[in-house]
């Protein structure tokens, strides 16, 4: 059995009016609906305001004598403004939401031709989210008006699903999205497609924080970046993408360079100052190796990512800043939360999305296409191509792939070295006997990494505190300070190292002076930071 036509549309105040015989001259975009010989209209939602009733009226009887079978219900609307967005979806909502639809035995059309340009985008906008489960109906005027000429009219099924040419035009759009998340480099690993795949739906349909964790060089800084160019281009941030490694951050520059500070918050301080979180407004904070941030930044993080609004450094008054966080750390969180270090409710906040990079020797698939991507952009930047012999790739892609290729630094490694191999390329050619020396460059940048293991291991005291001065030392004082060698070699200054060794001691203190406490201990032994670092380098 066939459905019955349901239509709902608002009364044409203007298109639809008309005195005496000469209205059936006109066309009238409501009358039309019935004149059509070949469709049948068994009811119509005539939705109106209570100050064009008569009007109504006319039409109803109109519709009578042109279509006695169509049921006319007229629906008064109490709209004291049709213009008003908010109160003409209002009334319509309120309308449909009590309206007894029968999808299994009618079928809906919502008429669109008459209204206000507000009322029809309304409509459009119920029928979109299948809060009114039907189709558009557009009327047309004919060409020449005649006498119950209707004209004609089109409908319109806002289901996506049913056209196949925008489909394939969306999934073109989000391989394309994917495709630039990877800076166009044909990933195979089927786990990282998968993580750039849910990555790319999160970066264009949320604003929440997101987490990046991953070894060094996984490429989470590249991530980030291309995030915020893909949202860029969706215009869903205007503002700028800001950077920040927080491991660079220390004492009252660490606040001061995020949060901003007022003249005089600190000696130094001379001038205001913004700050990063201000800078990056209606964009996007990348805040990489968040686990470096104190306590105290972290504090007021959390406020500022939860309220948008903190206070600067020395300032009463609050400031506002609407961006979205994306954090990047090489550390697990987790364990920094249990030892204390971290936040719990800043480590739960930024991880509602959570993704882990993957390191390079864990995606042996990837590294061919990679590679040629590196060359692919060598050559774009120098305007010299550079290929690989047959044999040379065979013999580097093997190494590459292989167990003792560890790739400490992950993408940074590999960039570095096939930068090497296209500069030394004689003629656009790599040829075995560069790679063979390539090889041999890479052992022995991953066999000296290698020696920074367990405590201790690795370090001379010899060579820092002569023979002599090392038989005297305790095997306590003596592991001791092979720990706080190889922290030191590890750490990039001295307040770095000495904040990793502190790590706890110096919550207790009201005056925190890391580099301090540590130069002072190393003094006990004769050495100094110098002094150390340079026979790392020997």
């Amino acid at each position: 059995m066939a459905k019955k036509t349901i239509v709902i549309g608002f009364l044409g105040t203007q298109l639809d009016s008309g005195q005496g015989a000469g209205r059936w001259e006109k066309w009238r975009p409501t009358i039309s609906l019935v004149q059509h010989e070949d469709t049948l209209i068994h009811r119509l939602e005539l939705l109106y305001t209570p100050r064009h009733q008569a009007l109504a009226e006319l039409l109803k009887k109109d519709i009578a004598a042109s279509s006695p079978d169509t049921e006319v219900r007229l629906v008064p609307l109490d709209i004291a403004d049709p213009w008003d967005f908010g109160e003409m979806y209002a009334a319509l909502y309120d309308w449909v939401r009590t309206y007894d639809f029968k999808p299994e035995r009618e079928q809906y059309w919502a008429h669109i031709t008459t209204g206000t340009h507000v009322a029809q985008i309304c409509i459009f906008l119920l029928v979109e989210s299948r809060f009114i489960p039907g189709v558009l109906l557009q009327t047309a005027p004919p060409k020449k008006q005649t006498q119950n000429n209707p004209g004609s009219y089109t409908l319109i099924d806002l289901d996506l699903s049913r056209y196949d040419v925008l489909a394939q035009r969306f999934h073109q759009e989000q391989r394309d999205a994917l495709d630039f998340l990877k800076s166009g480099i044909a990933t195979r690993n089927r786990r990282f497609n998968a993580l750039i795949e849910e990555i790319e739906r999160v970066a264009v349909r949320s604003r929440a924080p997101i987490l990046l964790t991953g070894p060094t060089g996984a490429g989470k800084s590249h991530l980030a970046r291309r995030m915020y160019e893909l949202k860029k281009s969706r215009h869903q941030v205007s503002g700028e993408f800001v950077e920040v490694n927080c491991a660079t951050l220390h004492g009252d520059g660490a606040a001061s360079t995020l949060f901003g500070h007022k003249k005089g918050a600190f000696t130094g301080a001379a001038t205001d100052r913004a700050g990063l979180l201000r800078t990056a407004h209606e964009g996007v904070l990348f805040l990489d190796e968040i686990g470096e941030l104190g306590l105290d930044e972290q504090a007021m993080l959390l406020k500022a990512v939860e309220e948008k609004r903190f206070f600067p450094m020395g300032s009463d008054r609050e400031v506002t800043s609407d961006f979205q966080l994306i954090a990047g750390t090489n550390r697990d969180l987790r364990v920094d939360v249990a030892g204390g270090r971290f936040r719990d409710d800043l480590y739960a906040r930024i991880n509602l999305w959570a993704y882990t990079l993957p390191g390079l020797a864990q995606r042996p698939e990837d590294l061919e296409p990679n590679v040629d991507h590196l060359l692919a952009r060598a050559a774009a930047e120098t305007g010299r191509a550079v290929r690989f012999n047959a044999e040379a790739k065979a013999m580097y892609l093997k190494f590459a792939q292989s167990a003792e290729a560890t790739w400490n630094g992950n993408f940074r490694d590999l960039s570095a070295s096939v930068t090497r191999l296209a500069t030394l390329a004689d003629g656009g050619r790599i040829s075995t006997a560069l790679v063979e020396a390539e090889l041999q460059r890479l052992r022995w940048l991953w066999q000296r990494g290698a020696k920074s293991g367990p405590a201790g291991e690795g370090v001379d005291l010899d060579a820092l505190l002569g023979e002599s001065s090392h038989a005297e030392l305790d095997l306590f004082d003596r592991l001791q300070l092979e720990s706080v060698v190889r922290i030191c070699r590890e750490s990039r200054s001295l307040s770095d190292a000495g904040r990793k060794l502190f790590d706890q001691s110096r919550t207790q203190r009201t005056v925190v002076n890391d580099a301090d406490r540590l130069r002072k201990y190393l003094q006990k032994f004769g050495l100094n930071w110098e002094a150390i670092c340079t026979a790392q380098e020997r």
